[in-house]
């Protein structure tokens, strides 16, 4: 008997199958670990080249799993794109050796990568992770932070301290951070910010615990309008802190700080233009340094205070190397106190307008004994007793650095001869100054070994005697490079261009 053409002559050997459907056939996809960084790591190969061998000596030793139950089959952990099982060799090293695979991958970004392929490579990649910025506060508040990213040493969580909408178009940017701005600036009493905008102390101490609670190996951290409470509880839970940066901080809530014993870094920033005004004083200052013992750098940012705060300092933190000024708001005579300072090695003096509007009596000032750095830079240098006073209590300095400095004319830098141990010059911006005024002090000093001149458009090399060229010529390190006017016209030299009646580029 004929068979009807429209019957399947497969339905009866298949009875699971529908009629006029014809089986699929499955399509091995080859799976492929080859890649540059395959072929760069021979460890990672060898153990991908392993687990192939015993996939092959398993196969052939034993019969193969039913096709009913794909749980059966390792290889067989998710579809393909195109519905086919691709194995999964991955399944099969345990989470302390993939950890290990993924630790030797030198570009940082490439973990961002790798957290995308599965739950279990971004948990794992979570942990190589040990420095962040946080711009979202919902994130760490979730505990998702702690969560994810469990070995984290370095935290800074300034830029999501202020709500600011990410599509305005107007950024705001220096030196500390970054922040987006709305089109209403100009009506917040002067600020850039709103006050409002600024996350309160008792929001950002909830934060803090959260993050202290579940990291608590951390290093390093950036605060912003953090109060005794959370910094008190920071302290209790990581013990090994050793670098903290405080912005929008305030005399009462470094009081949390006192049992920072560990802490050898220290930034604060108390005022900052246009975007808040906060007050650390004298208090401030006696606070941190009766309990921060083990400093090894002080940064004072738009801090006020005077003679006491810094005399503090010094006599507390006797291990104090570096200090860092920054538009200071202090009152008249702190100078004299740096004498308290006897390990100082490094004082840097950035953006005042005035570096010491009293500083007394020549006989009341004393000086750094240890100092070696002195780094000035965009400051106001036009008062000739306030600079003289500066490089008295610095006159044991062998490193002195001028940057952008206004008013450094060839009267104000003579008071810089009093520094005879000085082996190494730096001069930049100072466009007051000249040849006969920088040559005056340099030939007086006889251990100077290093000098480096930068954009001092009135220092000419027309006006280099021959005693000066001498002095060059017997330098360790001579970066000479004054006027770029000078350095234009001798890279012209020969051509023609820019001389009277010479050749034009003009067709």
């Amino acid at each position: 008997m004929l068979s009807s053409p429209d019957k399947n002559p497969n339905s009866d050997s298949n009875p699971n199958l529908e009629p006029n459907k014809t089986p699929a056939v499955k399509k091995k996809r080859r799976t492929s670990w080859s890649g540059p960084w395959l072929d760069s790591n021979e460890a990672l190969k060898h153990v991908v080249l392993k687990m192939r061998l015993q996939s092959l000596s398993n196969s052939s030793s034993t019969t193969p799993p039913s096709e009913s139950d794909p749980e059966s089959d390792p290889f067989n952990s998710r579809p393909s794109r195109h519905g086919n099982a691709a194995p999964d060799y991955a399944s099969l090293l345990s989470d302390k050796l993939l950890l290990k695979i993924l630790s030797k991958i030198s570009d940082k970004k490439q973990h961002i990568s790798n957290s995308l392929v599965c739950k279990r490579w971004c948990m794992l990649s979570g942990k190589l992770i040990d420095s962040i910025k946080l711009l979202d506060w919902e994130f760490l508040e979730s505990g998702r932070l702690t969560f994810r990213f469990p070995y984290l040493v370095d935290v800074n969580i300034v830029p999501s301290s202020i709500k600011s909408a990410r599509n305005s178009g107007i950024l705001l940017s220096n030196k500390l951070y970054s922040v987006y701005l709305d089109s209403g600036v100009g009506e917040n009493d002067g600020f850039l910010v709103k006050k409002g905008d600024v996350l309160g102390s008792d929001v950002v101490d909830g934060g803090v615990r959260i993050l202290a609670e579940g990291c608590g190996n951390l290093r390093k951290v950036v605060l912003m309008n953090v109060s005794e409470e959370g910094l008190s509880v920071l302290a209790d839970e990581c013990e090994l802190l050793q670098e903290m940066e405080l912005h929008c901080c305030r005399d009462s809530s470094l009081k949390g700080i006192f049992k920072c014993q560990n802490l050898q870094i220290l930034k604060l920033v108390a005022h900052l233009d246009g975007i808040y005004d906060s007050v650390v004083s004298d208090i401030g200052m006696t606070i941190l340094a009766q309990g921060c013992r083990r400093l090894l750098k002080l940064e004072l940012v738009g801090c006020e205070g005077s003679y006491d705060g810094i005399k503090a300092i010094g006599q507390c933190c006797q291990m104090l190397e570096e200090l860092v000024l920054c538009d200071h708001r202090m009152d008249g005579g702190w100078l004299s106190a740096l004498s308290y300072c006897g390990n100082l090695k490094t004082l840097r003096i950035q953006c005042c307008k005035s570096i010491d509007s009293n500083p007394g009596p020549d006989e009341h000032l004393g000086y750094c004994p240890r100092l070696e750095e002195l780094h000035v830079q965009q400051c106001q240098m036009r008062e000739n007793q306030v600079v003289s006073a500066l490089f008295l209590v610095c006159q044991t300095v062998r490193e002195i650095v001028f940057e952008d400095c206004w008013g450094l004319d060839n009267n104000i830098f003579d008071a810089v001869s009093i520094c005879r141990s000085v082996r190494y010059l730096s001069l930049e911006g100072c466009s007051l100054l000249t040849t006969e005024g920088l040559e005056s002090v340099i030939l007086s000093w006889k251990n100077l070994d290093r000098l480096r001149v930068v954009a001092c458009n009135n220092i000419k090399d027309s006006a280099i005697t021959p005693e000066l060229a001498t002095l060059f010529s017997v330098l360790k390190e001579l970066k000479w490079r004054p006027d770029s006017r000078s350095l234009m016209v001798a890279g012209l030299a020969g051509t023609g261009v820019g001389q009277k009646g010479g050749r034009s580029l003009r067709k």
